[in-house]
């Protein structure tokens, strides 16, 4: 059975790339901006794609013929896609029309990551069946894709998942918990809101949730997130406790305090009910999620 994976490059398709490849039922094809930039190169094809270009994406699906497409390739910089909508759109919305529109061809189980963003924050945690009201740019592209999806001729699922953390190849992309230890570490205070509320995400949980659904074909929308609701302010107090830093280096704010061309939710989060019990989804808590990161660092 063959995978292809978009966005191999970014975070979650780093970590996908070797849950898919301990299972010896599938054949993996990533593909992603440039050259590959994956720690493993072996085991899998890469092929350098632009997904904007639908030429492009019609001969990828065509030359592999994918029975399951993991769409993961995102523009997901919040405020970028606010100053920047074409590109926002191109890459959010376009390519996943070209991508949908060449699997239509092959009948591909067609995998596509959404977000939290597609809710307002005046009511989360969320459940699946919640109403879409995105506040962002950002928020409205993905919207405009998921409907993209759901409309296609294609069997589908939709997993939409909140702050996803860990550690990624490339040392210049951070996390909340590397950007809280390496400014403690460097004596600098950090402003940090206490009032937006998440539902943080492993990313290994996030690639497992993918396998899942995967594995099963599992059609619908699922929410798979962690399990505990906090504000950046207490996971970084907890990322502060757990490396032994100076706590009072943290400063509680208000997202007002800060001037962003984007708006955020307030409060979103997650209901993963359905994904525990169709999917037998497992999430780590933050502070396990923690421990995991910093043995990686």
């Amino acid at each position: 059975m063959k995978v292809l994976i978009t966005g191999s490059n970014g975070l979650l398709g780093q970590h996908l790339i070797p849950v898919f490849l301990e299972d010896s039922r599938y054949e993996v094809i990533a593909t992603g901006r440039g050259p590959n930039r994956l720690p493993v190169q072996t085991g899998y094809t890469y092929e350098a794609t632009n997904l904007r270009d639908a030429t492009s994406v019609q001969h990828l699906l065509d030359k592999h013929k994918p029975d399951v497409l993991i769409h993961a390739a995102a523009m997901t910089q919040v405020d970028d896609c606010e100053r920047n909508k074409d590109a926002c759109w191109d890459t959010n919305v376009s390519a996943t029309r070209y991508l949908v529109h060449a699997a239509e061809k092959h009948g591909t189980f067609f995998i596509f990551l959404s977000t939290d963003f597609v809710f307002d924050g005046l009511e989360g945690p969320y459940s699946e069946e919640a109403t879409v009201n995105p506040i962002s740019y950002y928020g409205s592209s993905k919207v405009a894709a998921e409907h993209m999806v759901r409309n296609s001729k294609l069997p589908w699922a939709i997993v939409r998942t909140v702050l996803v953390y860990g550690v990624a190849a490339d040392p210049k992309r951070s996390n909340i918990i590397t950007w809280v230890k390496s400014n403690l570490e460097q004596g600098k205070k950090l402003k940090v809101v206490d009032d937006q509320w998440r539902t943080p995400t492993l990313v290994q949980d996030l690639a497992a949730g993918c396998k899942l659904v995967a594995d099963k074909k599992a059609s619908g929308t699922f929410h798979i997130s962690g399990n505990e609701t906090l504000t950046p302010y207490q996971m970084a107090v907890q990322t502060a406790g757990y490396f032994k830093l100076n706590t009072q280096l943290l400063e509680k704010v208000d997202a007002k305090s800060f001037t962003q061309p984007a708006k955020r939710p307030a409060r979103t989060g997650f209901i993963i009910d359905k994904a525990v019990q169709e999917l037998g989804y497992k999430p780590h808590n933050f502070a396990e999620g923690l421990e995991i990161v910093a043995k990686e660092i």
